[in-house]
């Protein structure tokens, strides 16, 4: 498993260790014992399991950005596909900015596919 201290990447998110958490977070509840990271235009999922010491919290005006509170040495990122997979990514303690990545196309801006 893959660790980080400022910066990393798994498919088409990018988490970047921040000094504090939003004030305008919004907090969102584990569904299934996991939070939804990002769902892929396959199907699969980036997912952090729930567990004691770690929060998830979406932008409150932007869909494209989360957030995650580590206070646990148990939280990491993984890819929930049996084939061809992101290596799983666990986090320090501390607060990261995850940010959907984005790529340019002839049309314009577009959500980075996985």
């Amino acid at each position: 498993m893959k660790t980080f201290d400022k910066c990393a990447a798994q498919g088409d998110l990018l988490f970047i260790r921040i000094d504090e958490l939003p004030s305008d977070a919004v907090r969102v509840n584990a569904t299934d014992g996991k939070y939804i990271a990002s769902h892929s235009e396959t199907g699969h999922a980036h997912i952090i399991r729930e567990c004691e010491g770690v929060e998830f919290y979406h932008a409150a005006n932007d869909n494209m950005t989360a957030y995650l509170v580590v206070n646990s040495d148990k939280a990491f990122i993984e890819h929930l596909r049996d084939f061809d997979t992101h290596e799983p990514i666990s986090f320090k303690q501390g607060t990261y900015k995850i940010l959907r990545q984005r790529e340019y196309t002839p049309e314009g801006w577009r959500v980075a596919l996985d």
